[in-house]
């Protein structure tokens, strides 16, 4: 795991130096896949701006085999409503996110946003953060699942879940808002959605 670690630590600086060559955000940059940051590297023009700016806001992606194949805009809207127009309209008990490791547990909540956070954590809580760094990895091992606000296929958390395979959820955008410390969660990686079973007591 320490070798991990550092792997993670050591793609996250290689990407803040790909973002300033492109000059563009390292959020946009996650959102890059790798074969259009090598086209970009390459040649600046190259940078998919369009593409970006769609997957900010919702895209997908499908695994076949060894491919892994983004999609957005009008291709993913088809793809979302063919293969899950059952889960397009939830209830305000339920977030929507991307699929990083499929799995399906029920966990009780715990929000971090900085190391300072670490210590709430308990074996099989759900781990709930705007993006996971790789000074959280001692509370993701004890964790069931994570879900955050942001990230896309490069991002940390989806690194680490597959790494762990433990089911993760990202770009909910809303979770930390939406969700509270102690609140009782189903996290469906299979479908992509958080549903609250019960709130924590106030």
């Amino acid at each position: 795991m320490n070798v991990f670690v550092k792997a993670s630590f050591f793609l996250r600086e290689l990407l803040l130096e790909i973002s300033k060559r492109l000059n563009i955000e390292f959020s946009e940059v996650i959102y890059m896949t790798p074969e259009e940051i090598i086209r970009a590297l390459n040649n600046i023009s190259d940078v998919p701006k369009k593409e970006i700016s769609q997957r900010l806001k919702e895209y997908g992606y499908y695994i076949k085999g060894n491919e892994i194949k983004t999609i957005t805009g009008d291709v993913y809207l088809k793809f979302k409503e063919k293969y899950f127009s059952n889960y397009i309209n939830l209830s305000e008990d339920e977030l929507k996110g991307a699929i990083a490791y499929k799995g399906k547990i029920i966990g009780i909540v715990k929000i971090l946003k900085s190391t300072s956070d670490l210590g709430k954590v308990n074996y099989n809580d759900v781990l709930v953060t705007p993006m996971t760094i790789p000074s959280f990895i001692p509370a993701m091992e004890k964790a069931s699942a994570f879900v955050t606000d942001e990230g896309g296929i490069l991002c940390h958390a989806a690194i680490v879940s597959r790494e762990m395979k433990k089911p993760c959820i990202i770009g909910t955008k809303i979770a930390t808002k939406v969700l509270k410390d102690e609140d009782l969660v189903e996290v469906d990686a299979y479908n992509g959605i958080v549903k609250i079973l019960k709130k924590a007591k106030i």
